[in-house]
């Protein structure tokens, strides 16, 4: 099994998560059967670009989303909890306008600096 299917296949089921989706639901919006999701998140399905591109449109996410790594110095489980905070904070921001999402990063910006 290929290691970068793999990944791509368990970021797919973490944004699945953070969105609140079903594999079944995440299947209805990208135009694909649920079991194809299924295999696709366990790295089994050598998917096309074209399918790639139906479950980020599905998942309202970009590549460089969907394939955000974190640094190997950090402890498993740190990384593991940083990355749902993030998809998390992708899926919440994902429909907002530019002008909230300015209001989010003024907040944000204002809670690091109590840090």
């Amino acid at each position: 099994m290929s290691e970068l299917r793999q990944l791509i296949g368990t970021r797919i089921r973490a944004m699945r998560n953070a969105k609140g989706l079903t594999q079944q639901k995440l299947a209805d919006i990208a135009g694909l059967d649920y079991r194809y999701i299924g295999a696709l998140e366990r790295g089994e399905r050598n998917f096309s670009i074209d399918t790639l591109e139906k479950v980020l449109i599905a998942l309202n996410v970009s590549i460089s989303e969907l394939m955000y790594l974190e640094d190997l110095r950090d402890s498993e489980e740190t990384t593991n909890d940083r990355q749902k905070a993030i998809d998390e904070f992708i899926a919440a921001t994902s429909n907002l306008t530019k002008e909230q999402i300015q209001i989010i990063q003024r907040i944000n910006h204002e809670l690091f600096g109590i840090f």
